[in-house]
């Protein structure tokens, strides 16, 4: 029987992109989904889709940013399955920008999706994972380990999930609570984004690709979904994909001047 067999799984961002593969990864290695997303029609959809496939799934609208959403939603996962195992933070958004030139009202719009909606998803989780000694998975960046040119307030947000995420793992580890941060690089896309990117006046036409002009591969959804379910069963602590990448992230630890020019040079 697969570890994840009938275990509650919610998904934040759930109804499309990489929130929908990781959805319908864990839902076909036999858990139950609680799929939470903006838009009610396409969270709907999402949720008809999984269940023709066999899927069992729960489709929420809410917007995480506010925490009446927040709470209704977990009270009713909890109420509809009883129990909850894992969490993942996937709803979050990309900008373009100079930083300089990135508003403060810009940082705090970010902050409130990449951040707070994490940090409000993660609170009103946490008792239920206590119960089932579940997991946490937190979907940062590559962003969240090295800052590059052209984002905006991005990096800065992705940094504190990464921050949060340690300190999660700190925090909750003697209670059997397993945090996974995930640092991905690009990844595909076969839609458009829910949220458009913001602030690209001035920016390098090829900054406005996946990644912002990092030169590394595009990402398989797929393949990030499976390593995101093996990196959990063995209750790891961090997965960065590319690998490599963790050369890049201790260089600039050791050596940050070094670290800036190679990030120059990579994208």
């Amino acid at each position: 029987m697969s570890y994840w067999q009938n275990k509650v799984v919610v998904v934040t961002g759930g109804s499309s992109g990489l929130g929908r593969m990781i959805a319908e990864t864990f839902g076909n290695a036999g858990s139950r989904l609680a799929i939470v997303a903006l838009e009610n029609n396409d969270v709907q959809r999402a949720a008809e889709e999984m269940t023709a496939a066999g899927i069992e799934t729960f489709p929420l609208c809410a917007n995480i940013t506010k925490q009446d959403d927040v709470n209704r939603v977990f009270h009713d996962i909890a109420e509809h399955f009883g129990q909850i195992d894992v969490l993942v933070n996937n709803a979050g958004r990309s900008m373009r920008g100079r930083v300089l030139e990135t508003t403060p009202e810009q940082f705090q719009s970010l902050f409130e999706l990449n951040v707070l909606g994490t940090i409000r998803c993660t609170q009103a989780a946490v008792p239920h994972l206590r119960k089932t000694k579940g997991h946490i998975i937190n979907i940062g960046s590559l962003a969240a380990k090295s800052a590059s040119r052209w984002v905006g307030a991005y990096p800065v947000s992705k940094f504190a999930v990464a921050a949060f995420s340690q300190q999660l793992r700190l925090e909750l580890a003697p209670e059997g609570i397993h945090t996974l941060l995930v640092c991905p690089g690009p990844i595909q896309r076969d839609s458009e984004r829910l949220y458009q990117l913001e602030g690209i006046a001035g920016v390098p036409e090829n900054a406005l690709q996946p990644g912002a002009g990092v030169k590394v591969g595009k990402i398989s959804p797929k393949y990030l979904a499976e390593r995101i379910l093996k990196a959990c069963e063995k209750r790891k602590p961090e997965l960065v994909i590319p690998a490599r990448a963790k050369i890049l992230f201790a260089i600039a630890q050791l050596c940050p001047s070094f670290g800036d020019w190679l990030v120059l040079k990579n994208t």
